[in-house]
């Protein structure tokens, strides 16, 4: 079986609405309850912030710290994990006579100055209700939520976005100027060329990838999904090589200048990439399908990144899955527990209604999050060992 990361103890100072939290956790499912607005979400926030990147919520640093008259505060997030590595201590915070803006990491004491080092120790992959909009929001959100699935497993990725994303803009700025330098348009027109093919090729090895996984029922009882890009870049790199691909995206940019101009941004490239996908055993695509069958489908293809994240890294990532119960009837409940009872990866669920994580009892341990800060639920004592 894939060793597991298991985060044994959290540890929040001034995070949110938390002045000071801190859970001590032996069980492979851990359940957090409470009311709307009492914290939940922000538990799993801090935990997905002890990994790489930029957290479950995508915020700015400056608005996490716990407000008081005078403003926002330094905050703190601390883990110590038990990994395939052995166990280690990691937080991650704001300096007390640092910028709000500025991040560090320490590593049982020590500074971390790469992300990669993070991403050698930590993987979480997360589900929150705002992704239930996925299939029905704008081609942006599904373009987001591919890349930081491409980003779990190819850390140059990141770098890739934002390497285009930056010659990008400043090719819409020089437009929007009038009569700009053709020789400065020709570099961000080859840097958006050689990075949108990289970054592309990457989400393409990603879907491949993906798609097997799904294909070989991973989800148990949740319905596969099929994954698909609906980019031109893409579709280029089925049939021809990636140099090639390139010069036609560094022509193509260049003969759209003065249409591009006139619309203010660029009509053409990776940027307008959209990510498709269908209920495989319906045939039906998944902006057609119900609420509950499209939360199923995002359950799925999650649970295979998972797998692959597993498969990739040699441990199985932590599963942080936000008001998880939403959308899905007793009977798809029944089927993620039983997925969750099985898997190796330490998964943390959020709700509501405790109620309804009633079949996890003796098996997962719970916390209740409330006026008096976060304190063990009694309903869900941690499972005995044996």
């Amino acid at each position: 079986m894939t060793p597991s990361l298991r985060l044994t103890r959290l540890l929040l100072q001034d995070f949110r609405n938390h002045a000071r939290a801190e859970l001590r956790l032996s069980a492979g499912i851990v359940v957090i309850g409470g009311e709307n607005g009492s914290g939940k979400t922000n538990l799993l926030e801090a935990i997905s912030l002890l990994g790489p990147g930029r957290g479950l919520r995508g915020a700015r640093l400056s608005e996490i710290g716990r407000r008081v008259a005078e403003g926002a505060l330094p905050w703190t997030a601390a883990g110590r994990f038990e990994g395939p590595e052995g166990v280690f201590d990691l937080g991650t915070g704001t300096a007390h006579d640092g910028s709000p803006e500025k991040r560090v990491f320490r590593l049982d004491g020590n500074p971390v100055t790469s992300q990669a080092e993070l991403g050698r120790l930590v993987a979480a992959v997360w589900l929150t209700p705002q992704m239930d909009r996925l299939f029905t929001e704008a081609a942006s959100g599904r373009r987001r939520f591919l890349d930081r699935l491409v980003w779990a497993l190819d850390p140059h990725h990141a770098r890739e976005v934002a390497a285009y994303q930056s010659a990008m803009t400043e090719r819409n700025r020089l437009l929007a100027d009038g009569r700009p330098e053709p020789r400065w348009l020709n570099g961000l027109e080859d840097a958006m060329a050689r990075h949108g093919v990289a970054l592309t090729a990457a989400r393409r090895a990603l879907i491949a990838r993906l798609n097997g996984v799904l294909a070989e029922g991973v989800a148990g009882a949740f319905p596969a999904a099929l994954c698909a890009l609906e980019c031109d870049t893409a579709a280029a790199l089925e049939s021809q090589p990636a140099l090639v691909v390139e010069d036609a995206l560094r022509a193509e940019l260049a003969a759209r200048r003065g249409r591009d101009a006139s619309a203010g941004l660029a009509l053409a490239g990776p940027h307008r990439c959209d990510l498709r996908l269908t209920h495989l055993p319906k045939g039906v695509p998944a902006e057609l399908c119900s609420t509950g069958e499209q939360k199923a489908l995002l359950i799925s293809t999650v649970l295979a990144h998972a797998a692959l994240i597993a498969a990739a890294r040699g441990f199985a990532p932590l599963l942080l899955l936000d008001e998880i119960a939403a959308h899905l009837d007793a009977t798809r409940r029944e089927a993620l527990f039983a997925a969750l009872a099985t898997l190796p990866a330490q998964a943390f669920l959020t709700g509501t209604e405790p109620g309804v994580f009633a079949p996890l009892r003796g098996v997962a341990e719970g916390f209740a999050v409330g006026a008096d800060g976060v304190q063990p639920d009694r309903d869900f004592p941690p499972p005995v060992a044996g």
